[in-house]
Protein backbone atom coordinates (compact mmCIF):
# COMPACT_ATOMS: atom_id res chain seq x y z
CA UNK A 1 0.00 0.00 0.00
CA UNK A 2 2.96 2.33 0.77
CA UNK A 3 4.59 1.69 -2.22
CA UNK A 4 1.15 2.73 -4.16
CA UNK A 5 0.86 5.72 -2.65
CA UNK A 6 4.56 7.14 -3.21
CA UNK A 7 3.28 6.33 -7.05
CA UNK A 8 0.62 8.49 -6.73
CA UNK A 9 2.64 11.41 -5.32
CA UNK A 10 5.08 10.78 -7.72
CA UNK A 11 2.76 11.25 -10.47
CA UNK A 12 0.94 14.56 -8.69
CA UNK A 13 4.62 16.24 -8.30
CA UNK A 14 5.08 15.59 -11.98
CA UNK A 15 1.69 16.54 -13.03
CA UNK A 16 2.22 19.91 -10.88
CA UNK A 17 5.72 20.30 -12.57
CA UNK A 18 4.15 20.10 -15.95
CA UNK A 19 1.06 22.66 -15.64
CA UNK A 20 3.87 25.21 -13.79
CA UNK A 21 5.98 24.62 -17.39
CA UNK A 22 2.73 25.01 -19.17
CA UNK A 23 1.80 27.83 -17.51
CA UNK A 24 4.93 30.12 -17.53
CA UNK A 25 5.24 29.19 -21.45
CA UNK A 26 2.23 30.45 -22.08
CA UNK A 27 2.68 33.87 -19.98
CA UNK A 28 5.64 34.55 -22.28
CA UNK A 29 5.13 35.99 -25.75
CA UNK A 30 6.30 34.32 -28.51
CA UNK A 31 9.48 35.75 -30.14
CA UNK A 32 8.11 37.67 -33.41
CA UNK A 33 6.00 40.09 -30.20
CA UNK A 34 8.81 40.80 -28.82
CA UNK A 35 10.83 41.82 -31.28
CA UNK A 36 9.95 45.31 -33.33
CA UNK A 37 8.27 46.55 -29.99
CA UNK A 38 8.51 50.67 -30.14
CA UNK A 39 9.43 52.56 -26.73
CA UNK A 40 6.05 54.41 -27.59
CA UNK A 41 2.89 54.88 -28.85
CA UNK A 42 4.26 56.29 -32.01
CA UNK A 43 5.01 52.85 -32.96
CA UNK A 44 8.58 54.03 -34.23
CA UNK A 45 11.16 55.33 -31.78
CA UNK A 46 12.81 52.39 -30.72
CA UNK A 47 12.59 50.18 -33.54
CA UNK A 48 15.63 48.43 -35.42
CA UNK A 49 16.30 49.65 -39.35
CA UNK A 50 15.79 45.95 -40.06
CA UNK A 51 12.18 46.32 -37.81
CA UNK A 52 11.10 49.23 -39.08
CA UNK A 53 11.64 48.17 -43.16
CA UNK A 54 9.86 45.13 -42.30
CA UNK A 55 6.76 47.30 -40.88
CA UNK A 56 6.84 49.98 -43.46
CA UNK A 57 8.81 47.78 -46.70
CA UNK A 58 11.91 48.89 -48.67
CA UNK A 59 12.31 52.69 -48.26
CA UNK A 60 11.76 54.84 -51.49
CA UNK A 61 15.35 56.54 -51.33
CA UNK A 62 17.52 57.53 -48.77
CA UNK A 63 18.77 61.02 -47.74
CA UNK A 64 22.32 61.78 -46.27
CA UNK A 65 22.48 65.58 -44.77
CA UNK A 66 24.91 67.61 -46.20
CA UNK A 67 25.48 70.36 -43.74
CA UNK A 68 24.18 71.55 -39.80
CA UNK A 69 21.38 73.20 -41.83
CA UNK A 70 18.14 71.47 -43.31
CA UNK A 71 20.34 70.88 -46.73
CA UNK A 72 19.89 66.58 -47.69
CA UNK A 73 20.94 64.71 -50.83
CA UNK A 74 19.10 61.94 -51.94
CA UNK A 75 19.89 58.65 -53.29
CA UNK A 76 18.02 55.70 -54.61
CA UNK A 77 18.07 52.64 -52.47
CA UNK A 78 19.55 50.37 -54.51
CA UNK A 79 22.54 53.12 -55.31
CA UNK A 80 22.60 53.70 -51.06
CA UNK A 81 22.92 49.84 -50.41
CA UNK A 82 25.72 49.23 -53.28
CA UNK A 83 28.17 52.28 -53.09
CA UNK A 84 27.48 55.13 -50.63
CA UNK A 85 26.83 53.41 -47.61
CA UNK A 86 30.19 52.20 -47.46
CA UNK A 87 31.53 54.98 -47.46
CA UNK A 88 30.09 57.49 -44.87
CA UNK A 89 28.76 56.04 -41.60
CA UNK A 90 25.81 53.72 -41.49
CA UNK A 91 23.77 55.89 -39.64
CA UNK A 92 23.94 58.99 -41.56
CA UNK A 93 21.91 57.58 -44.00
CA UNK A 94 18.14 58.10 -43.45
CA UNK A 95 15.09 55.95 -44.59
CA UNK A 96 12.56 58.36 -46.32
CA UNK A 97 9.06 57.27 -47.56
CA UNK A 98 6.28 59.39 -49.04
CA UNK A 99 2.92 58.87 -48.80
CA UNK A 100 -0.44 61.14 -50.13
CA UNK A 101 -3.15 61.77 -47.84
CA UNK A 102 -6.12 64.46 -48.14
CA UNK A 103 -4.32 66.09 -51.15
CA UNK A 104 -0.97 66.83 -49.16
CA UNK A 105 2.30 65.04 -49.82
CA UNK A 106 3.99 63.44 -46.23
CA UNK A 107 7.21 62.50 -46.29
CA UNK A 108 8.57 60.36 -43.54
CA UNK A 109 12.45 60.94 -42.73
CA UNK A 110 13.74 57.96 -40.35
CA UNK A 111 17.27 59.54 -38.35
CA UNK A 112 18.78 56.31 -36.62
CA UNK A 113 21.22 56.13 -33.85
CA UNK A 114 24.08 53.02 -33.55
CA UNK A 115 24.43 50.96 -30.60
CA UNK A 116 27.23 51.63 -28.96
CA UNK A 117 28.33 48.05 -27.96
CA UNK A 118 27.97 47.07 -31.31
CA UNK A 119 31.48 47.60 -33.03
CA UNK A 120 31.12 45.84 -36.34
CA UNK A 121 31.20 47.76 -39.32
CA UNK A 122 27.54 47.82 -39.76
CA UNK A 123 26.07 47.92 -36.23
CA UNK A 124 22.54 47.84 -35.37
CA UNK A 125 20.75 51.20 -35.88
CA UNK A 126 17.40 52.13 -33.52
CA UNK A 127 15.18 55.17 -34.58
CA UNK A 128 15.83 58.08 -32.85
CA UNK A 129 13.88 60.53 -34.86
CA UNK A 130 11.21 61.08 -37.41
CA UNK A 131 11.12 64.00 -39.31
CA UNK A 132 7.37 64.48 -40.95
CA UNK A 133 7.48 67.43 -43.87
CA UNK A 134 4.55 68.41 -45.75
CA UNK A 135 4.21 69.29 -49.39
CA UNK A 136 2.72 72.95 -48.73
CA UNK A 137 2.02 74.54 -45.18
CA UNK A 138 -0.91 72.86 -43.27
CA UNK A 139 -3.27 74.01 -40.45
CA UNK A 140 -2.12 72.62 -36.39
CA UNK A 141 -5.72 70.96 -36.53
CA UNK A 142 -5.14 68.95 -39.94
CA UNK A 143 -2.09 67.54 -38.46
CA UNK A 144 -3.73 64.70 -36.61
CA UNK A 145 -5.01 63.61 -39.85
CA UNK A 146 -2.21 63.68 -41.76
CA UNK A 147 -0.08 62.19 -39.10
CA UNK A 148 -1.45 59.37 -37.79
CA UNK A 149 0.75 58.26 -35.54
CA UNK A 150 0.44 62.17 -33.68
CA UNK A 151 -2.50 61.81 -31.55
CA UNK A 152 -2.37 64.08 -29.24
CA UNK A 153 -4.03 64.58 -25.36
CA UNK A 154 -7.19 66.48 -25.19
CA UNK A 155 -6.37 67.85 -21.66
CA UNK A 156 -6.07 71.26 -21.39
CA UNK A 157 -2.75 70.65 -18.71
CA UNK A 158 -0.59 68.25 -20.97
CA UNK A 159 2.39 69.85 -21.16
CA UNK A 160 2.65 71.94 -23.95
CA UNK A 161 4.84 74.79 -24.56
CA UNK A 162 5.78 77.12 -27.69
CA UNK A 163 8.33 79.50 -29.63
CA UNK A 164 7.88 81.85 -32.10
CA UNK A 165 8.62 79.17 -35.01
CA UNK A 166 7.39 76.16 -32.95
CA UNK A 167 4.82 73.79 -30.73
CA UNK A 168 6.29 71.25 -28.49
CA UNK A 169 3.87 68.60 -26.86
CA UNK A 170 4.56 65.79 -24.70
CA UNK A 171 2.47 62.92 -24.51
CA UNK A 172 2.67 59.20 -22.30
CA UNK A 173 4.96 57.79 -19.55
CA UNK A 174 8.65 58.05 -19.79
CA UNK A 175 10.33 55.31 -20.92
CA UNK A 176 13.59 54.08 -19.44
CA UNK A 177 15.13 52.56 -22.17
CA UNK A 178 14.41 55.65 -24.43
CA UNK A 179 18.10 56.73 -23.27
CA UNK A 180 19.94 55.07 -25.73
CA UNK A 181 17.87 57.45 -28.33
CA UNK A 182 19.52 60.38 -27.04
CA UNK A 183 22.65 62.00 -27.00
CA UNK A 184 22.39 64.83 -24.28
CA UNK A 185 25.08 64.32 -21.85
CA UNK A 186 23.84 63.34 -18.18
CA UNK A 187 20.67 61.41 -20.10
CA UNK A 188 21.01 58.85 -17.35
CA UNK A 189 19.38 61.68 -14.44
CA UNK A 190 16.58 62.47 -16.82
CA UNK A 191 13.24 60.72 -18.18
CA UNK A 192 12.53 60.45 -21.55
CA UNK A 193 8.91 61.03 -22.76
CA UNK A 194 7.29 61.14 -26.48
CA UNK A 195 7.44 64.48 -28.03
CA UNK A 196 5.96 66.09 -31.01
CA UNK A 197 7.36 69.35 -32.19
CA UNK A 198 5.13 71.15 -35.07
CA UNK A 199 8.01 73.63 -36.86
CA UNK A 200 6.60 77.08 -39.13
CA UNK A 201 8.89 78.38 -41.21
CA UNK A 202 6.53 81.19 -41.82
CA UNK A 203 6.73 81.72 -37.78
CA UNK A 204 3.66 80.92 -35.49
CA UNK A 205 1.34 84.23 -34.41
CA UNK A 206 1.55 86.21 -31.35
CA UNK A 207 -2.22 84.20 -30.28
CA UNK A 208 -1.65 81.04 -31.35
CA UNK A 209 -5.09 78.76 -33.00
CA UNK A 210 -4.66 75.47 -34.11
CA UNK A 211 -5.53 77.40 -38.18
CA UNK A 212 -1.76 78.39 -37.66
CA UNK A 213 -0.22 77.09 -40.42
CA UNK A 214 3.00 73.92 -39.70
CA UNK A 215 5.27 72.61 -42.33
CA UNK A 216 6.55 69.92 -40.42
CA UNK A 217 6.26 67.67 -37.21
CA UNK A 218 9.31 65.86 -35.29
CA UNK A 219 8.45 62.60 -33.25
CA UNK A 220 11.82 61.87 -30.93
CA UNK A 221 11.96 61.93 -27.52
CA UNK A 222 12.29 64.60 -24.99
CA UNK A 223 12.86 65.20 -21.37
CA UNK A 224 10.04 67.00 -19.78
CA UNK A 225 12.28 68.13 -16.42
CA UNK A 226 15.19 69.45 -19.54
CA UNK A 227 12.52 71.73 -20.52
CA UNK A 228 11.16 73.12 -17.51
CA UNK A 229 14.30 73.58 -15.65
CA UNK A 230 17.34 74.06 -18.48
CA UNK A 231 15.33 75.71 -20.88
CA UNK A 232 12.44 77.80 -19.68
CA UNK A 233 13.50 80.93 -21.32
CA UNK A 234 12.94 79.47 -24.54
CA UNK A 235 9.82 77.57 -23.96
CA UNK A 236 6.84 79.34 -23.07
CA UNK A 237 4.34 76.80 -21.79
CA UNK A 238 1.50 77.48 -23.05
CA UNK A 239 -2.82 75.10 -22.70
CA UNK A 240 -2.58 72.27 -24.66
CA UNK A 241 -3.80 73.64 -28.34
CA UNK A 242 -6.03 70.31 -28.75
CA UNK A 243 -8.21 70.62 -25.69
CA UNK A 244 -11.51 72.40 -25.56
CA UNK A 245 -10.34 74.94 -23.34
CA UNK A 246 -7.44 75.95 -25.53
CA UNK A 247 -10.53 76.82 -28.43
CA UNK A 248 -12.40 78.48 -26.06
CA UNK A 249 -9.95 81.56 -25.64
CA UNK A 250 -10.78 85.53 -26.63
CA UNK A 251 -8.22 87.09 -28.60
CA UNK A 252 -6.81 90.06 -26.47
CA UNK A 253 -7.75 93.42 -27.17
CA UNK A 254 -6.33 95.57 -29.93
CA UNK A 255 -3.40 98.15 -28.53
CA UNK A 256 -5.17 101.29 -27.68
CA UNK A 257 -4.47 103.62 -30.77
CA UNK A 258 -2.60 107.07 -30.45
CA UNK A 259 -3.60 109.94 -31.51
CA UNK A 260 -1.02 111.95 -33.63
CA UNK A 261 -0.40 115.21 -31.76
CA UNK A 262 -1.71 117.99 -33.21
CA UNK A 263 1.01 121.58 -32.83
CA UNK A 264 -0.80 124.55 -31.46
CA UNK A 265 0.01 127.70 -33.31
CA UNK A 266 -0.09 131.31 -31.53
CA UNK A 267 -2.91 133.39 -32.57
Amino acid sequence: MQLFKDVNLTRRAVLFLVLAVWAFLRSVPPIDAVQGRSFFEDGYLGLTQSELRDKLGQPHSIRDRKSALRVFKYYSFQDWETYFKKLVSPENGEDVYTFKRDGIDVRYSFSYIRDLNDMSDFPTLYVRLVDVEFSKPVAIERVPTLVREFQPSAEPNAPAFRSNIWVLLFKGSPSHDAQILVRERGKEELDWTLAFQLFSLQGLPDFLTTQALVDRVEISAQSLKMVKQRQRLTHEPILNPFSSEFAQRQPPPPPPTKKIPVPKYAD
